[in-house]
C-alpha cells in the first residue's frame, strides 16, 4: 500500500443489510460466497454511552467471506456481553463499479475504505484500529450506496486528513489582517 498517495481514487461501496448474527435467521452464515461476499462491514447494537442501535464497529474481511470473518470466536465473546445482543445488526459493503479489479487492488481499496470510514466515524469498539492519522488517504473518496445506515454518503480523504491543516496564508476571505 502506498503511504503517500497523491492519486485521486473514487471507491464505490454498495451496502446491504441489516443481517442478524443470531436467532433463527442466522443470515450472516449465508454470506459465504468466496468472490462476492467480501469487503467491509458495520456492526450496530446497544452502547451504554451512544445508546441503542448505535454504530459499534467497522471492519474488513481480509480475503475471507463475511460469514467466516464475522462468525469468528472472538466476536461471539464480545457480542454476548452486549446489553442488547439479540438485536445486533450487521451491514455488509461490497466494492462496486464498472470493472472488477485484480485481487491486490481489491484488497488495497477495501483497506482504504475501512481506514477512512473508521477515521471519519470513530466507532467505539474500533480500539485496535482507531487510526490516529489518515496518512496516505488524502486522495481517496468513498461513495456509500444502498443501505449504508448511519455512515456519511460520501467520505473524502481531502476532508478527513490533515491535508489542509497548515496551508500557507490560509484566512477567511475579506479578512484584512496579514498572516
Amino acid at each position: 500500500m502506498t503511504e503517500h498517495m497523491d492519486k485521486e481514487i473514487t471507491i464505490h461501496i454498495e451496502w446491504d443489510g441489516p443481517f442478524v448474527m443470531e436467532g433463527t435467521g442466522r443470515q450472516i452464515a449465508k454470506l459465504k460466497h468466496p468472490k462476492k461476499d467480501k469487503g467491509v462491514y458495520q456492526i450496530y447494537g446497544g452502547n451504554s454511552i451512544y445508546g441503542g442501535r448505535s454504530l459499534l464497529y467497522i471492519g474488513l474481511t481480509a480475503n475471507q467471506s463475511f460469514a467466516h470473518r464475522i462468525a469468528k470466536q472472538e466476536w461471539r465473546q464480545i457480542w454476548k456481553w452486549n446489553r442488547d445482543a439479540g438485536r445486533i445488526e450487521v451491514y455488509v459493503g461490497r466494492l462496486s463499479g464498472h470493472e472488477t479489479p485484480k485481487t491486490s487492488i481489491w484488497n488495497q481499496h477495501i483497506s482504504f475504505v475501512e481506514r477512512l470510514l473508521i477515521y471519519s466515524h470513530q466507532p467505539p469498539l474500533n480500539t485496535q484500529k482507531n487510526f490516529r492519522t489518515a496518512d496516505g488517504l488524502k486522495g481517496i473518496h468513498v461513495l456509500n450506496w444502498g443501505k449504508y445506515r448511519d455512515l456519511l454518503p460520501e467520505v473524502s480523504g481531502a476532508r478527513w486528513t490533515p491535508r489542509y491543516d497548515k496551508v500557507k496564508d490560509y484566512h477567511q476571505f475579506g479578512d484584512e489582517h496579514k498572516l
